[in-house]
């Protein structure tokens, strides 16, 4: 059953560019690396997804709860709020996170492993929207993104299951995985207490049938159709 929270904007919430990279300054320091994460096929993994109206100024988060084993829906949750934040490449987790958070805080069981779709550790600053939102709440979480962002990777062999590393430099920063035979990869990165094999391993667990992890997919309708209620319903 799919729950509705409306987010107000937190009073301490940055609103400087500068601001924002000081807080990502200070909680990369919390990310967790050293931890193996819990292993794929078990207990609950959620998707969380965002969706934006910039015409109604409306952000909308959705997560989704999967059974890990089955992945078949278990609890599904959605924020709407203001958007906080201007846009700012590298800073978007600002945007994004009181309604992720608010969407989170609504279901109604743990969510287990969180999957983003976005960037962990890929990031130019080291600490995307999955880092962020691990150590704010905890969780372990990891980023599956559509494409390298700034970094670049040497084309994975073409069956599935195939990965290269992700680099910044000569640093790995994630991997390309391949989800689907000869289909373009996805770009997985650690986000907080997990370490790359085992988020790799997730993924391959959630791609039965496509390219993007079924959270994603999930998250991604739910909060598209909680978006379109939103504007409906006139919300300013």
């Amino acid at each position: 059953m799919e729950m509705t929270t409306s987010v107000p904007v937190p009073a301490d919430w940055p609103t400087t560019e500068a601001d924002a990279r000081a807080v990502q300054d200070e909680l990369r320091l919390r990310v967790v690396l050293d931890e193996p994460g819990p292993p794929a096929g078990t207990g609950h993994v959620t998707g969380v997804d965002v969706a934006y109206d910039d015409e109604r100024d409306l952000v909308v988060a959705a997560a989704v709860v999967l059974d890990a084993a089955s992945l078949d829906v278990v609890a599904e949750a959605t924020a709407v709020g203001r958007v906080p934040f201007p846009y700012v490449p590298g800073l978007l987790a600002f945007r994004e996170i009181p309604a992720v958070l608010a969407a989170l805080e609504a279901l109604p069981v743990p969510p287990g492993l969180v999957v983003c779709d976005g960037y962990g550790l890929a990031h130019p600053r080291r600490f995307g929207l999955a880092s962020h939102l691990g150590v704010l709440t905890g969780l372990p979480t990891i980023g599956v993104a559509k494409n390298p962002f700034t970094f670049s990777y040497e084309e994975p062999g073409a069956p599935r299951g195939s990965a290269a590393p992700l680099l910044a430099g000569p640093e790995e920063v994630g991997r390309a995985l391949r989800t689907r035979e000869a289909v373009k990869p996805v770009f997985v990165s650690v986000g907080h207490r997990m370490t790359l094999d085992t988020a790799c391993a997730h993924v391959l667990a959630l791609t039965p049938d496509y390219r993007l992890p079924e959270t994603t997919r999930r998250a991604d309708a739910l909060c598209r159709r909680a978006l379109k209620e939103a504007a409906g319903d006139g919300l300013e």
